[in-house]
């Protein structure tokens, strides 16, 4: 079981909450891969009627057929909220979601009456990214660890928009076993609270499953194993991850696989589509 929500997050909670009045629109930043393990329910609840779009960050390593089926459902949805499928270090879709977010509020972004905007996201979906591409310069830190963002700050765009940045939001319960896993395999969580090899044989098996193709030419496989557990041992023996006595390390083994998926080095795939997260709720 994974267990992993930081002190700081506590606090986090409090921050948005605080901020909300003061908001007319809210941008919930999401990995495309997996929209609905890396959304927080909580924002849902904090938020109550303000607009919000939900943005689907790295859609450049997602599936794009499954992308186009969540933003369809998400748009089709709840009233208020529309969805937008995101490289967040392209300007060009930074644009398009400057575009839709006035769209969103007509009433603000004049002089005085700036369109006031609050970024969130669980750790590592690449919110500081986004926030750095709309500023045009480096306001947030980013890196490939979760929770960077520690303290929450405003940030002014010069073109009528008011951006409010928070840290970043995972939910403290992971009850959704997948999900977590999920969100582990594409390094949503810290390497620290994480099972390496648990994780890398859960992603194996979805990877025969959903898409052998892509590992047969990562790894160069004559044929597919039956299992992540028995992909991960002919994984370390073709990449050399290797120990004493031509043992396979297990552990290397594992981090490989995992940096190949994070890294997109597998191709553009979807951990999650609507039909997974059906059969998690009606589970």
């Amino acid at each position: 079981m994974i267990n992993w929500f930081p002190g700081h997050m506590h606090s986090a909670r409090q921050q948005i909450s605080g901020h909300m009045p003061k908001i007319d629109l809210v941008i919930e930043v999401l990995d495309a891969r997996l929209p609905a393990a890396s959304s927080n329910s909580l924002l849902t609840e904090l938020r109550g009627a303000k607009p919000c779009i939900k943005v689907l960050n790295k859609s450049d390593l997602a599936d794009p057929k499954v992308t186009s089926e969540w933003i369809r459902y998400f748009d089709g949805g709840v009233k208020g909220v529309k969805s937008l499928a995101i490289n967040a270090t392209r300007k060009s879709d930074v644009t398009r979601l400057i575009r839709l977010s006035r769209s969103l509020v007509p009433h603000r972004g004049g002089p005085g009456k700036p369109l006031r905007i609050m970024i969130v996201g669980i750790p590592n979906v690449g919110k500081s990214t986004l926030i750095n591409t709309l500023c045009g310069r480096k306001i947030a830190r980013v890196g490939d660890k979760p929770a960077i963002t520690r303290s929450s700050q405003q940030v002014d765009l010069r073109n009528g928009i008011l951006l409010f940045d928070t840290p970043g939001v995972l939910a403290p319960n992971l009850e959704n076993r997948r999900g977590a896993m999920c969100l582990a395999a594409t390094g949503a969580i810290g390497d620290n609270a994480m099972d390496h090899e648990r994780i890398a044989a859960f992603a194996g098996d979805f990877l025969l499953a959903r898409y052998p193709r892509q590992i047969v030419e990562r790894y160069k496989l004559k044929e597919l194993p039956e299992n992540g557990e028995l992909l991960l041992e002919e994984v370390g023996r073709r990449r050399g991850c290797l120990a004493a006595g031509g043992v396979v390390d297990r552990q290397r083994a594992a981090e490989l696989l995992l940096h190949d998926l994070q890294a997109g080095r597998l191709g553009r795939l979807s951990m999650e589509t609507l039909t997974d997260t059906a059969e998690d709720s009606s589970g």
